[in-house]
């Protein structure tokens, strides 16, 4: 299936313990169908102090699932995404607004 959200999308949670929270992708992982937001999905992570870092308790993002994110449109809001061919290519375009994603 084809990737609807990729790093570097800005996105917002539509349900779960964040929900209504906004943030940048940084990794996808395709085959477990999640992904990392930046400020999403909060964990503290107990980390053992080492020659380059400070160690403690450190928070750190989790994966959320793919199904509870929504891509953010150019006024804001949460679309879903589709694709279709524009001359040669295949892109991503917003179903709300009908722009294309990535050209």
């Amino acid at each position: 299936m084809a990737a609807k959200l990729k790093k570097g999308d800005k996105v917002v949670v539509i349900s779960g313990k964040d929900k209504g929270k906004e943030g940048t992708i940084t990794s996808v992982d395709p085959k477990a169908g999640k992904a990392v937001v930046d400020g999403v999905n909060m964990a503290i992570r107990h980390t053992r102090q080492s020659q380059q870092s400070q160690g403690g308790r450190l928070p750190k993002a989790m994966p959320i699932d793919l199904s509870n994110l929504a891509m953010l449109d150019k006024n804001g809001k949460p679309t879903r995404v589709g694709f279709k061919i524009e001359g040669d290519k295949k892109v991503r375009f917003a179903k709300t607004t009908g722009d294309v994603i990535d050209a």
